[in-house]
């Protein structure tokens, strides 16, 4: 495992996740996310590029309003 990676995770429901990835995107110093459900299976993983346009990370964004829509808690995992 790399020394420098830095893995945050929160607890978060639903209706708050697209909002959280979001602002992790904007942010700009996250290199993965990755979202899980309450029971710890993998829903999505994405990489974050410094300097990605939020054309290109739209279907991510609908694909995580997607996920919002069907789970009432999950967990997203940020690496760093």
């Amino acid at each position: 495992m790399d020394e420098n990676k830095k893995i945050e995770e929160f607890s978060i429901n639903g209706e708050e996740l697209v909002t959280k990835v979001k602002d992790i995107v904007k942010q700009g110093n996250a290199k993965k996310i990755i979202i899980k459900g309450k029971d710890g299976n993998e829903f999505l993983s994405f990489p974050v590029t410094v300097g990605v346009a939020g054309v290109v990370l739209a279907p991510v964004f609908a694909a995580v309003g997607a996920i919002a829509a069907l789970a009432t808690e999950c967990t997203i995992v940020i690496e760093r």
